[in-house]
C-alpha cells in the first residue's frame, strides 16, 4: 500500500503534465511562441550535452560543411579525400549529433512559421538523442523532457505537418532508447520520463493518429517495464499505473469501432502487411539459465568505450516464442549505414483498431498461462490488473468482436480459471476479480464457463458444519456428470449431490478453501451475485438445462448453509463476515423476486425459448435426473421409469426403433454409470439396442479447428471434412462408457463396432474383418502403452508386426499403423472421469469448449415468470436460515434485513399460493419470539395484580422475560403483522399462533375481547382461570382453647397460597410486554379469522382441536394409565384447565362467527365435542358445562343447514346420552334446555319426524331432575301442547308429548312421594307451595287437552289407520292419566283420575266409534291396572289419607266405563262376560280392603246400577222356566251369580228378582 502510494507521488513529480494532456487539449500558440520553446529545448538539451566532458572534448567546427556539396553548389571540382578532415571514431559520432541541433536552428531560423515545417524534421535532432547509444542518462532524460514540453505546449498536435511520419518515429525511438548507463535512480527517472512521452503521444491529444504497430511498440516498451524485476518497486509501480491508464485509453476505442471492419482488417494477407505486429514480454528475472543483467555503474569520464554499459527500456534477454528479434546494430554501421530517419512512408496511416488491441490482449493472456515457467506469479499480477482495467474499460463492447471474444472463451477463461486455485492470494484475489469482471461483461458468451467458477467456487466454498446437519437433501436424484473440468488440487469442475444408490463419484474432492482464500472467494461470489436478476439467469440457464447442473439450487443450498458456523474457521470475525456475506446474497435473491411482484418485469425477448418449454425441460430434467439414478441403481427399473413418464418410446415415427430411442437417450443422458452402461448395451438381449448405439456416432466425422492468432491478423480455418482414423473412433466410442471386462462382451461390442466403422468406407481398411482385429489390436495397444503393470512397451514395429496380413491378406502402409500408434501413445483412451491432473483438466476444457458449441448464448431477463417455481425450490433452507440470522445474530442491519426477508417470503407465499411456506415462516418466526413454551401449567399461579394507571397489570413470569426479550418482540411483532390481512394463505401455522394465544390467555396477557365466552343463560362472561375449588372438609375440633385459637392463626397461611411481590422493574417489563402486544393487533387478527377462505378457516379450527384435544382428551388418557393402580379405583377426574376452555371457546366463536363453512367444519369441532361428553364424568363440570353449550350454539346453525339436520339429532342424543349425574348439575341442564329452546323456537319446521321428536323429548327428559331446566322445557312442552297460537301438537309428536308430560307428573309424584317420607310431619305439598306439583297437575290439564285436540282435528286429512290411530295415540294417552292416577300427589292423582273418567267418557269413545278389542284394551292397560295399583298397599302409603277417596272415584270410573263403553247399545255387541267377571273381582277387592271405608257402601251402590242398566239392556236377565235363553246370557247369568255371591250374597237377587221376565 505504501508503495503504491509512493509510486502515485513519484509518478505526479515526473509525469505531472502528463495527466492534464489527454482531458485539457493545448491552447492554439503564437508562431513566435513555438519557435522559443524549440531553441529553449534545443538549449536545455545542449547545455546537458556540453557538461559531460567527454561531450565537452568532442570540438564541433561552426559551420564546417561538406566541402563537395558546397563546391559542386558553385561549380567547383573537388577531389574526394584529399582535403577533407574527418573526424573518426567516437568524437566524430558525438559531434554529429551535437550539429544536428545547429543545424535545426538554422533551419528554422528564417522561417516565420515553424508549425509549417514537418515535424519530424523538427524532432529529428532530439530522436538522434534518444536513438544514439553514445547519449547518458541525463542527455537522454532532457531530450525526453523536450518531447513532452513539445506535446505540453501544443508543438506536437494533431494540426503537425507530418505528424503520421513524425508519430510512427516517435514510437520506434522511444522503443529502442538507448543511453549509457550511469547511477540507478537517474536511470529510472529517465524510464519514467519514457512513460511519460509514451503516455503524452497515447492518452493526449495526438493518440488517434497512432497506428497500430506504434500502438504495440509503445504498449511493448511500458509493459516489458513493468516486469523489469531488477527495476525498483517505485518505477513498477509507476509503470504500472501508466499502464492502465495506457489500456483503458486503448481499449475505450471498441466503443467506438465498427466490428465488421475491424475484423476485416485480421484476414488481410499477410503479403499485404508491412511488418508483422507481434508484441512480446521479457522479464530479467525469468529467464533462469540466463545470467542476470550487469547493474549501471556510475558514469567514469577515463572509462573506455568497451567498459561503458548502456540501458536499454527493452534489455536483451533468451526470446520468447512470440518474441521478434530486430537486426542487431554495430556502433560502425549506426550512424553510417543509417539514415537519421527510417524510410516510413508519407501516406497517411490508418488510426489502430482492433489489430493492436488484440494483439494485447494475446500477449497478456499467454502471460496468465500457469504451465508456461518462462513467467512467474509477479508478471501474473501484473498481467491480471491490466487485463481487469482492460475489461472495466471495454465492458461490453469486447464481446461484439468476434476475435477477442474468442481470445477470451478460450485460453483467456481457462488459465484464469486456473489461476483461481492458487495458493497465492494476490494472485488469487486479482484472478477472481477479473474473471467478476469478464462475467460481467461477456456473460452472454460464457454460459459454461460461468457455470464452471460457480460450481468451483461453492465447492471451495463448502466447509462442513459446526454440528452434525440434518437438513434436507435437494429435492430430486442426481449422477455425476461429467465434461466438466477436474484437478486434484483442487478440481473445478462442480459436484452434484448423490443419491443413495447413484455410483461412486470418481472425481477428486475440492479441498474447501479457509483462511483469507475463503473470504476472497465469498467476497468475489457475493459480487457476482449482486444482481437482482442474477438468480433468475442462473435458473434459466441451468437449472432448465438438461445438460447443466441445478446451480441455482446448489447455490442457494450453499448460502443457506453458509450462514451456520462452519468447522475449520478459527477466527470469529472471518466466520461472522462469511455468514453476512451468505445472508446478504440470499436477501438479496429474494428481494428481487419481491420486487418484482410489484414492479412491472422485464418483457420475455421473442427470440428466446418460450417459458413454456423451459419449464418444460426443467420437469423433464428432473425426471431424467430421477430416471438416471434408477438406472444405475436396476436398469430394468429405470427403464421403467423413463417409459412411464415418456421420454423414452414417445410418439415414435414409423422409421424409429424402441431401441434406437432408447439409444439416444443413453447416449445423451451424462448421468448414467459408464460401467454399468457398458455392461447393459452389451447382453445378448441388446444387440438391436447395441447396434442403434453405435450407429448414432459420426465416425466420418467434422472437426472445428481452434482459431490460431498470428502476429497481424487471425487466420479463421474452415471446417474441413476428413475420415476418423480407427483410434479416434474406438477412442470417442469407449469414451462415451466403460469397456465391461466379459471377453463375449467385448467381442459383441468389437464385432458391431466393425460392421458400422466399415460402412462408412474408411480408407485403407478392405474389410469388416480388417476392423474388427484392428478395433481388438487398438484396445491392446492402449492397455500395453498405459498400463502401469506392463514393463516391456510394445513398439512401433512389433504393431506393425502384429497386424501383417490382417487386412485382407495384405499389410497396412507404415504411415496408417505410425499414426495409430502415435494416437494411442499420446493420448490415452480413458473415461472422462478418470481422468487426473493437468491431463484431466485439458480434456475437461476441450469437453466443455464442445458443449460451449451447442449450449447456446446465456440467456439474461429479469422475468418473475420463473419465481414460482424457483421460490417452491428452495423456500425452506432460504426461510430456516433467516429465522437463524434472525435469532442469533446481533447485528442492528442484520436483523433488520431479516425482518424484511421474513416480510417478503411471507408475500411471495401468499402471492403465490404457498400456504406451507408461510406457515413455515410463522413457524419461524414463532420459535423467536419465546411466547411458545414447551409445558403449561394446568393450575395457575397465583401472580400479582397491581394498578398502573388505573388498569389492572397483572405481573407473570412471562410478561416479565418476554419484556427483557427485545428480539422476541420484535419477532412477535413482525409475526403478527405478517399474518394480519394474510391469514388465507396459512394453515399448519395456526397451531403456532394458537399456542401462543393460549400462552398470553394463561398469563393475563390476551385483549379482553379475546377472553369472552357466551352461553344462553347469561350473555357474555369471561374465561375463568381458576375453577371452583372443592370446600375442604373442616376438622373436628377435638381440642381446647389453644388447639382453636392454633387453627384459626394457621389457617390462613395453610389454606391460601401466598402471592409474591413485584418489583418495579418486574412492572416495567411487564408494561413493556403489554405494549408489545398491543403492537401486535391480537384483537384485529382474531376479528379477520372469521372472515377467511374456507380452506384458511378450517385449518385454525383443526390447530385449534389438535391443541384442545392434547391439553384435555390425549391428557386425560396419559393420566388414567398413570393413575390407575387398580381396576376397583374410581375413574380419574382432570382437574379444571384454563387452556382447555380457552381453546374450546375460541374454537365455537370462530366457528359462530363462519356459518357459512360450517359443513367443512363441524366434522372437525364434533370429533372433540364427543370425545369430551363421552367421558364426561371425567373433566371438569366447568369444562363441560362449556363444552354443552358449545355444541348447542353448534347447532343452532346445523339447525340452518339442510345437509347438517341429522347432525342436529345425533348432537342431540349424545348429550341425551350424558351422565345423569353431569346433565343434573347446577348449570348444565339450564344450558341444554335454553339451548334446545333457541333451536326450536328460531327453526319452527327443524323437528320433522316422530324419531326426531323422540330425540327432542329425551333430551328434555334428561335434564327434567334439574328444577331450572325442568321449568324451562316445562314452558316449552306446555307451549307447544296448550291450544292456541304456540300449538305445535302434530301426529309426529304427539306420543312424544305424551310421555313428556306423563314424566313431569311422575316427578311430581316422585317429589311428593319423597316429601311424604320424611320422618317428621311436614305441610304436603301442593300447587301452591311446590312448582313441581304445579308442572305435574298442568300436565294432566295438557294431557287431557291432547287427548280433546286429537279428536277436535288433529286427525283431519291423516291417512293414519285408525287401529294405528288407537294403539299409538290413543291408547298411550289413556295409559298416561291411569299411571298418573296412582300419583303420590293427591292433586295430581285426583286430577288425574278425574280427567281419566272425562275422557273415557266422552262422546269420542261410544260403542259406536269402538271396537270391543279396543275397549277389552282400555279396561286391561288402563282402568283394570289403576284399580289394581291402587290395592297395593305401597301404592296407599304415599298417601294413606287421600287414597281411599282415590279408590272409590276408580270404583265409581270402573263401573261408569263398564256402563258407558259395553252398556248403551241395546244389542249385545260382544261377549263380554270375562271382561264382567274380572269387575266383579275388582269391586270385590275394593269392597273388601278396608270395611271401615267409604267404599264398603258405595261399591255395593255403584254395582247396583250396574245390574240395572245391564239388565234392562236384557243383558243380565235370570233365567225363565217357560222360556229359553241363548246360551251367553245364561251363562253371564250363572257367572254372576255364583262371582257375586261370594262377597254380597243375595244382593243379585235383590236387584233382579227371578220371576222378572225380560221385556225387549
Amino acid at each position: 500500500m505504501i508503495l503504491d502510494v509512493l509510486a502515485d507521488v513519484v509518478a505526479s513529480a515526473f509525469l505531472n503534465p502528463m495527466s492534464s494532456a489527454p482531458t485539457i487539449p493545448a491552447a492554439p500558440r503564437k508562431p513566435t511562441t513555438a519557435k522559443h520553446v524549440l531553441h529553449s529545448e534545443i538549449l536545455s538539451v545542449t547545455s546537458v550535452m556540453r557538461k559531460n566532458s567527454r561531450w565537452a572534448s568532442s570540438t564541433v567546427v561552426v559551420g564546417s560543411r561538406d566541402p563537395s556539396t558546397l563546391g559542386t553548389n558553385l561549380g567547383l571540382r573537388i577531389s574526394s579525400p584529399a582535403n577533407v578532415a574527418r573526424l573518426s571514431g567516437r568524437g566524430s559520432k558525438e559531434a554529429e549529433l551535437m550539429s544536428n541541433f545547429i543545424e535545426l536552428k538554422r533551419a528554422i531560423q528564417d522561417v516565420p512559421d515553424i508549425l509549417t515545417m514537418e515535424l519530424t524534421t523538427l524532432l529529428a535532432p532530439f530522436f538522434a538523442i534518444l536513438r544514439s547509444p553514445l547519449s547518458t542518462g541525463p542527455i537522454t532524460s532532457a531530450a525526453l523532457s523536450s518531447l513532452h514540453t513539445f506535446f505540453v505546449s501544443g508543438l506536437i498536435s494533431p494540426d503537425s505537418v507530418g505528424l503520421d511520419v513524425a508519430l510512427a518515429e516517435l514510437s520506434s525511438t522511444i522503443s529502442h532508447c538507448k543511453f549509457e548507463a550511469s547511477d540507478s535512480s537517474g536511470d529510472e527517472v529517465v524510464l519514467l520520463k519514457i512513460m511519460t512521452v509514451i503516455q503524452d503521444s497515447l492518452c493526449g491529444s495526438v493518440g488517434s493518429g497512432l497506428g497500430d504497430i506504434e500502438v504495440c511498440e509503445m504498449l511493448e516498451t511500458v509493459l516489458t517495464t513493468c516486469c523489469q524485476m531488477r527495476l525498483s518497486e517505485i518505477l513498477r509501480r509507476s509503470a504500472e499505473n501508466t499502464m492502465h491508464s495506457l489500456v483503458r485509453k486503448v481499449f475505450s476505442k471498441l466503443h467506438v469501432l465498427d466490428p465488421e471492419e475491424e475484423e476485416a482488417k485480421l484476414v488481410v494477407p499477410e503479403a499485404e502487411n508491412e511488418v508483422e505486429l507481434k508484441m512480446s514480454v521479457t522479464a530479467d528475472d525469468l529467464q533462469k539459465t540466463q545470467p542476470p543483467e550487469p547493474q549501471t555503474e556510475q558514469n567514469d569520464p577515463e572509462a573506455s568505450t568497451s567498459d561503458a554499459q548502456t540501458v536499454d527500456p527493452q534489455p536483451p534477454t533468451e526470446q520468447a516464442p512470440e518474441q521478434i528479434t530486430e537486426p542487431e546494430e554495430t556502433e560502425e554501421t549506426a550512424e553510417e549505414d543509417q539514415p537519421l530517419f527510417s524510410a516510413i512512408p508519407s501516406a497517411k496511416r490508418p488510426e489502430y483498431g482492433l489489430p493492436s488491441i488484440l494483439e494485447l490482449l494475446r500477449v497478456l493472456v499467454n502471460v496468465l498461462d500457469p504451465n508456461d515457467q518462462q513467467h512467474t506469479d509477479s508478471t501474473r499480477l501484473i498481467a491480471l490488473g491490466i487485463l481487469n482495467a482492460s475489461f472495466e474499460e471495454a465492458g461490453f463492447s469486447i464481446a461484439k468482436f468476434s476475435s477477442l471474444k474468442a481470445l477470451v472463451v478460450d485460453p483467456g477463461c481457462k488459465y484464469l480459471f486456473q489461476l483461481a486455485r492458487s495458493e497465492n492470494s494476490s494472485i488469487l484475489h486479482l484472478s477472481l476479480r477479473t474473471i467478476s469482471t469478464i462475467l460481467e461483461s461477456m456473460s452472454k458468451d460464457l454460459k459454461l464457463q460461468q457455470e464452471l467458477f460457480l460450481a468451483f467456487t461453492i465447492d471451495r466454498l463448502a466447509l462442513p458444519p459446526a454440528k452434525p446437519s440434518v437438513a434436507g437433501k435437494r429435492a430430486g436424484l442426481s449422477t455425476p456428470r461429467p465434461g466438466t473440468p477436474s484437478l486434484s488440487t483442487p478440481p473445478l469442475g462442480p459436484i452434484d449431490e448423490k443419491p443413495e444408490n447413484a455410483p461412486p463419484s470418481t472425481r477428486a474432492t475440492v479441498p474447501p478453501a479457509r483462511g483469507e482464500t475463503r473470504e476472497l472467494i465469498l467476497e468475489t461470489l457475493s459480487h457476482i451475485c449482486n444482481h437482482s436478476d442474477f438468480m433468475v439467469n442462473v435458473y434459466i440457464n441451468y437449472d432448465c438445462d438438461v445438460n447443466c447442473e441445478n446451480l441455482f439450487e446448489r447455490l442457494v443450498d450453499f448460502l443457506t448453509k453458509a450462514v451456520y458456523p462452519a468447522q475449520g474457521i478459527t477466527n470469529p470475525e472471518s466466520q461472522r463476515n462469511a455468514q453476512c456475506l451468505s445472508l446478504e446474497i440470499l436477501l438479496a435473491f429474494v428481494n428481487g423476486m419481491a420486487g418484482r411482484l410489484d414492479n412491472s418485469p422485464a418483457k420475455w425477448p421473442s427470440d428466446y425459448p418460450t417459458i413454456g418449454s423451459l419449464l418444460e425441460a426443467k420437469s423433464r430434467k428432473q425426471l431424467t435426473l430421477t430416471g438416471a439414478s434408477l438406472f444405475n441403481f436396476k436398469p430394468k427399473s429405470g427403464l421403467a421409469y423413463l417409459e412411464e413418464n415418456g421420454l423414452i418410446y414417445k410418439d415414435l415415427p414409423p422409421d424409429v426403433t424402441k431401441e434406437q430411442s432408447l439409444a439416444r437417450f443413453l447416449k445423451s443422458c451424462t448421468r448414467l454409470d459408464k460401467r454399468l452402461l457398458g455392461d447393459f448395451i452389451s447382453k445378448p438381449d441388446n444387440t438391436e439396442l447395441l447396434k442403434a448405439f453405435i450407429e448414432l456416432f459420426d465416425f466420418k466425422g467434422v472437426r472445428k479447428l481452434s482459431r490460431l492468432f498470428f502476429s497481424q491478423s487471425i487466420d479463421h480455418s474452415l471446417s474441413r471434412y476428413f475420415q476418423k482414423d480407427i483410434a479416434e473412433a474406438m477412442r470417442e466410442l469407449l469414451e462415451s462408457f466403460r469397456l465391461p471386462g466379459e471377453s463375449q462382451q467385448i467381442a459383441r461390442i468389437t464385432e458391431t463396432f466393425a460392421s458400422i466403422y466399415f460402412a462408412s468406407e474408411p480408407e485403407e481398411i478392405k474389410s469388416e474383418d480388417a476392423v474388427y482385429v484392428l478395433a481388438y489390436s487398438v484396445i491392446m495397444l492402449n492397455t500395453d502403452l498405459h498400463n502401469p503393470q506392463v514393463r516391456k512397451r510394445m513398439t512401433v514395429e512389433d504393431y506393425q508386426r502384429n497386424l501383417r496380413g490382417v487386412n485382407d491378406r495384405t499389410d497396412f502402409s507404415p504411415e496408417f499403423v505410425q499414426n495409430i500408434y502415435d494416437s494411442i501413445r499420446k493420448r490415452e483412451i480413458i473415461l472422462p472421469e478418470e481422468h487426473r491432473g493437468q491431463a484431466g483438466f485439458e480434456y475437461a476444457w476441450k469437453e466443455l469448449l464442445a458443449r460451449s458449441r451447442l449450449a447456446g448464448d446465456f440467456l439474461e431477463c429479469d422475468t418473475a415468470a420463473f419465481d414460482v417455481e424457483m421460490f417452491k425450490a428452495v423456500w425452506k433452507p432460504v426461510i430456516t436460515t433467516i429465522a437463524y440470522a434472525f435469532i442469533t445474530f446481533e447485528d442492528d442491519y442484520i436483523i433488520q434485513r431479516a425482518i424484511a426477508g421474513f416480510r417478503q417470503c411471507a408475500t411471495l407465499a401468499r402471492r403465490f399460493n404457498l400456504p406451507d411456506v408461510f406457515d413455515f415462516v410463522v413457524v419461524s418466526l414463532s420459535q423467536a419470539t419465546g411466547l411458545l413454551s414447551d409445558s403449561l401449567p394446568s393450575q395457575i399461579p397465583n401472580y400479582p395484580v397491581v394498578e398502573v394507571e388505573g388498569q389492572s397489570v397483572t405481573v407473570s413470569k412471562l410478561s416479565v422475560e418476554f419484556g427483557t426479550n427485545f428480539k422476541g418482540q420484535l419477532a412477535a411483532v413482525v409475526l403478527f403483522n405478517i399474518v394480519n390481512g394474510n391469514g388465507n394463505a396459512l394453515r399448519e401455522g395456526w397451531t403456532q399462533i394458537f399456542e401462543m394465544f393460549q400462552n398470553l390467555f394463561l398469563h393475563s396477557l390476551l385483549p379482553t375481547r379475546m377472553l369472552q365466552m357466551q352461553d344462553f343463560l347469561g350473555g357474555i362472561t369471561m374465561i375463568p382461570l381458576r375453577g371452583s375449588q372443592p370446600q375442604q372438609p373442616q376438622p373436628r375440633n377435638e381440642g381446647g382453647l389453644l388447639s382453636a385459637l392454633s387453627s384459626y392463626l394457621m389457617t390462613p397461611y395453610s389454606n391460601e397460597p401466598q402471592v409474591p411481590d413485584a418489583t418495579d422493574a418486574d412492572v416495567e417489563n411487564t408494561l413493556c410486554t403489554i405494549d408489545c402486544i398491543t403492537s401486535c393487533r391480537l384483537d384485529e387478527l382474531y376479528s379477520q379469522i372469521v372472515q377467511l377462505d374456507s380452506e384458511a378457516i378450517v385449518a385454525a379450527i383443526r390447530a385449534l382441536e389438535a391443541l384442545a384435544h392434547e391439553r384435555a382428551v390425549a391428557k386425560l388418557k396419559l393420566q388414567t394409565e398413570d393413575n390407575l393402580t387398580s381396576l376397583d379405583d374410581p375413574p380419574y377426574k382432570l382437574p379444571y384447565d384454563p387452556a382447555s376452555m380457552f381453546l374450546l371457546e375460541m374454537m365455537i366463536s370462530i366457528t359462530c362467527q363462519a356459518p357459512q363453512y360450517i359443513e367443512d367444519i363441524w366434522p372437525i369441532i364434533f370429533e372433540h365435542l364427543s370425545a369430551l361428553l363421552s367421558s364426561s364424568t371425567q373433566y371438569s363440570i366447568l369444562l363441560i358445562e362449556r363444552v354443552v353449550v358449545s355444541l348447542l350454539r353448534v347447532c343452532t346453525y346445523l339447525a340452518q343447514s339442510p345437509s347438517l339436520r341429522d347432525q342436529l339429532y345425533v348432537s342431540f342424543d349424545l348429550l341425551a346420552r350424558m351422565h345423569p349425574s353431569v346433565t343434573n348439575s347446577a348449570g348444565i341442564g339450564e344450558q341444554v334446555v335454553d339451548g334446545l329452546i333457541h333451536i326450536i323456537r328460531d327453526n319452527k319446521d327443524i323437528v320433522r319426524s316422530q324419531t326426531e321428536w323422540n330425540l327432542v323429548f329425551a333430551l328434555i327428559r334428561c335434564t327434567m331432575s334439574q328444577e331450572g331446566a325442568a321449568k324451562m322445557s316445562y314452558d316449552l312442552i306446555s307451549a307447544m301442547a296448550s291450544e292456541g297460537p304456540g300449538n305445535a301438537v302434530a301426529l309426529d309428536n304427539f306420543a312424544g308429548l305424551v310421555n313428556v308430560l306423563d314424566d313431569f307428573a311422575s316427578a311430581a309424584g316422585t317429589l311428593a312421594e319423597a316429601h311424604q317420607q320424611k320422618r317428621r310431619k311436614v305441610e304436603p305439598l301442593t300447587t301452591a307451595n311446590s312448582p313441581v306439583i304445579e308442572r305435574g297437575k298442568k300436565s294432566i290439564d295438557l294431557l287431557s287437552g291432547l287427548y280433546r285436540q286429537l279428536f277436535g282435528g288433529l286427525l283431519e286429512g291423516s291417512q293414519m289407520p285408525s287401529s294405528h290411530v288407537w294403539k299409538h295415540l290413543v291408547l298411550p294417552l289413556l295409559i298416561s292419566l291411569g299411571h298418573q292416577s296412582t300419583n303420590a300427589s293427591r292433586e295430581i292423582r285426583h286430577h288425574a283420575i278425574a280427567q281419566l273418567q272425562r275422557n273415557l267418557l266422552a262422546p269420542s269413545l261410544t260403542p259406536e266409534n269402538t271396537e270391543q278389542n279396543q275397549v277389552e284394551g282400555l279396561f286391561n292397560r288402563v282402568i283394570f291396572p289403576l284399580v289394581d295399583e291402587l290395592l297395593k298397599p305401597q301404592v296407599y302409603q304415599r298417601d294413606p289419607q287421600g287414597m281411599p277417596e282415590t279408590r272409590l272415584r276408580a270404583s265409581a270410573l270402573l263401573c261408569k266405563s263398564f256402563m258407558h263403553l259395553e252398556l248403551r247399545d241395546i244389542q249385545v255387541r260382544a261377549d263380554f262376560r270375562l271382561l264382567w267377571i274380572q269387575i266383579l273381582d275388582l269391586l270385590d277387592r275394593l269392597m273388601n280392603i278396608d270395611k271401615n271405608d267409604q267404599l264398603y257402601e258405595a261399591v255395593p251402590e255403584s254395582l247396583k246400577n250396574v245390574l240395572l242398566v245391564m239388565n234392562a239392556a236384557g243383558i243380565l236377565v235370570p233365567p225363565a222356566e217357560d222360556e229359553e235363553q241363548d246360551e251367553v246370557r245364561k251363562t253371564l247369568w250363572t257367572a254372576t251369580h255364583e262371582r257375586m255371591e261370594r262377597f254380597l250374597p243375595g244382593f243379585l237377587t235383590s236387584i233382579i228378582p227371578a220371576s222378572q221376565p225380560f221385556s225387549p
